[in-house]
């Protein structure tokens, strides 16, 4: 499987005990629906290669305590402190109504019930403090906020996303 068939998970942030166990981050909104986990995907030198978990526990707020097979001390696993951690896209949990993954809604039109059509999402900046979609029209960018109230539907079947933006934030792009 290739980069685009995995989804990040999460990152390996430390070693629990002497027996090789490990602490993961998870990168998630709704960490519970990982406690359950049978196997994860290490990215080591470029590759993805599968851990196979033997025990799995609720660690502190978005974290688990993990028991990896064939991990069974400390300095085998702290080989793996930092790595980062992924699944297979085809194990995400399908989404409805207005929540959506941000790689699934790359391309969609955003129309505002005011102005229209506004553009396509090129990437959602995630990195400030508020996300933000990043749409090209006309090779200008747009930014706007990734609010639920801005947010009317989401339409997977014809990409688009129906929002109702604040007065006056599409007039500073266009």
């Amino acid at each position: 499987m290739g980069v685009n068939q995995y989804y990040f998970l999460g990152k390996i942030t430390k070693k629990y005990s002497y027996k090789g166990e490990i602490i993961i981050f998870l990168d998630t909104d709704e960490p519970s629906l990982y406690y359950s986990l049978k196997k994860v995907f290490l990215e080591i030198e470029n590759s993805f290669i599968p851990f196979f978990i033997s025990e799995i526990s609720n660690y502190k707020t978005n974290s688990i305590r993990v028991k990896f097979e064939d991990i069974d001390n400390e300095k085998k696993a702290d080989e793996l402190i930092n790595k980062k951690v992924y699944l297979p896209m085809s194990s995400l949990p399908k989404l409805k109504g207005k929540k959506f993954y941000y790689h699934e809604i790359i391309g969609y039109l955003v129309q505002d019930t005011k102005y229209g059509k506004i553009g396509s999402i090129d990437y959602v900046n995630d990195q400030s403090s508020h996300h933000l979609f990043v749409l090209k029209k006309d090779n200008k960018e747009i930014l706007i906020p990734i609010n639920e109230d801005f947010i009317i539907e989401v339409n997977r079947n014809k990409k688009i996303i129906k929002m109702d933006l604040p007065e006056g934030l599409i007039n500073l792009y266009i």
